[in-house]
């Protein structure tokens, strides 16, 4: 799966980036030229609707460290990471975000470490450029995945900018789940890993592709995907809730043992109650059907992705496996 002329591949998604392409292709490949490494630069273009995936071809054909991967249809952000993984041919893998928030001029902290001996380097945002939303969302998103890792952990989950070994990435390969959280997973199979410090920047251009909805999806994802506590949390609460109801029960019958008139008035606060329970039980057979549902997906075993076509210099393959 890999070639050992290839040092570093770096791994970069592309979802409707135009704007920001002739950059970023700029700027890395000038971050590349200071590394005393071989490299590959590959693009994944996540089913763009604008002229991303034009741009990647065409640069691909004049820079032979350039690889572009053009996916059918728009996957999803972790999906496309894999399919550059499966792609990629280096030593070492960087993960990058192509909206230049995190700079392409940092990469060489992480290939740094990887050197040393690290199976994962992930990287902590100084000085976070992003609005208010971005930061409490992805302060949410650490706080459940450090909530779900037993042992290992990292601070900054929501960075792109991280680096793998070779080892590392054919693991995550192998995990043919739908749904995948990357740095989380590469966790799991990572003796070493430490974190560096990186600089952060505003949006080049354009806007967030992460919409509150697909925000609250990831963190629904995450719980569901990646842990089976929800479910035990439901069996507490429903202790929790049973015993409650019984308590509440003898305190009723002993209440109206005291006094024959008590509780006649209480009917309204008892459909109250019968609401609430209700609500309890629809949002725990939502939580049920997420599993099941991640269960039917997982048993269809259709592909994460599908990738239409790789571009290389003086080079165009029709891939016939798919991930």
């Amino acid at each position: 799966m890999t070639t050992p002329e290839i040092e570093l591949s770096l791994v970069i998604p592309v979802y409707n980036e135009e704007e920001n392409l002739t950059e970023l292709i700029a700027r890395t490949t000038a971050a590349c030229d200071k590394l005393d490494c071989t490299t590959e630069i590959i693009l994944v273009d996540d089913g763009s609707a604008d002229r991303s995936m034009e741009m990647i071809i065409e640069a691909s054909q004049k820079d032979p460290r350039i690889v572009g991967v053009i996916l059918t249809s728009n996957f999803g952000q972790h999906a496309a990471v894999t399919a550059g993984f499966q792609t990629s041919r280096g030593k070492y893998v960087v993960t990058l975000d192509a909206d230049l928030q995190n700079p392409p001029e940092e990469i060489h902290k992480l290939l740094e470490k990887l050197r040393e001996g690290y199976d994962v380097v992930g990287s902590i945002r100084e000085n976070r450029q992003d609005t208010f939303f971005r930061k409490f969302g992805s302060k949410m998103v650490n706080l459940m995945v450090r909530k779900l890792c037993n042992g290992k952990t990292m601070t900054d989950y929501g960075c792109m900018l991280r680096g793998y070994s070779r080892n590392v990435v054919n693991a995550v390969l192998l995990c043919q789940e739908n749904g995948k959280f990357i740095p989380m997973l590469a966790m799991t199979y990572a003796r070493k890993s430490v974190e560096v410090h990186v600089k952060h920047a505003e949006r080049a251009a354009g806007e967030s592709k992460y919409s509150v909805m697909k925000l609250i999806a990831l963190q629904y994802d995450l719980l569901t995907g990646t842990s089976t506590f929800p479910l035990r949390l439901l069996t507490f609460f429903g202790f929790g809730i049973g015993g409650f109801g019984v308590l509440f029960g003898l305190y009723v019958f002993i209440r109206s043992q005291l006094d024959k008139d008590w509780g006649f008035g209480g009917t309204f606060a008892l459909f109250a109650v019968v609401f609430v329970l209700m609500g309890m039980q629809f949002a725990s057979m939502g939580l049920l059907g997420e599993y099941i549902g991640k269960i039917h997906l997982n048993s269809r075993s259709r592909p994460q992705f599908f990738i239409e076509s790789i571009h290389r210099k003086d080079n165009n393959t029709q891939p016939q496996e798919q991930e």
